[in-house]
């Protein structure tokens, strides 16, 4: 791959409420990465109830522990909320995905992501049953 760009959909399968870690499963969708040495991971997630993250990859509690801070940081059922025809986790979901962002941008370099050592993608899906979600990767980089 010399100066070329890739871009693919990648369908992520149906999680409940949560935080995520899908890193093999975007890697796995990408196998032009393995030749690029030098180069950008773009990830646009094409949702407004959905984000994604770069945090932890080790340890289960910190991904429960987002999720907690962000359900009392973002309470259901405020009464402040006008937008509730969805159900009552659509306006809060809205808002934690504005917090959290739509997008990554990640380093490409000796073929792999260049992740810090405990770092890994998250799928934040912040409704109850928020169905499959697409991200939209664009690779660009050289050999």
């Amino acid at each position: 791959m010399n100066g070329a760009w890739v871009q693919r959909v990648i369908e992520l399968a149906p999680r409940p409420r949560g935080f995520h870690l899908v890193t093999s499963e975007v890697v796995e969708a990408l196998p032009e990465l393995s030749d690029v040495q030098t180069g950008l991971l773009h990830l646009l997630i094409q949702h407004t109830s959905a984000s994604l993250s770069l945090n932890e990859n080790a340890s289960p509690d910190v991904r429960r522990d987002l999720e907690t801070w962000f359900n009392e940081a973002v309470p259901e059922r405020a009464s402040y909320w006008t937008h509730t025809l969805e159900g009552p986790e659509d306006m809060p979901a809205h808002v934690k995905a504005a917090l959290l962002g739509p997008s990554l941008s990640l380093p490409v370099a000796g073929g792999r992501l260049a992740l810090g050592t405990w770092q890994g993608i998250y799928l934040c899906e912040h409704r109850d049953r928020g169905g499959t979600r697409t991200v939209v990767a664009t690779l660009w980089g050289a050999g």
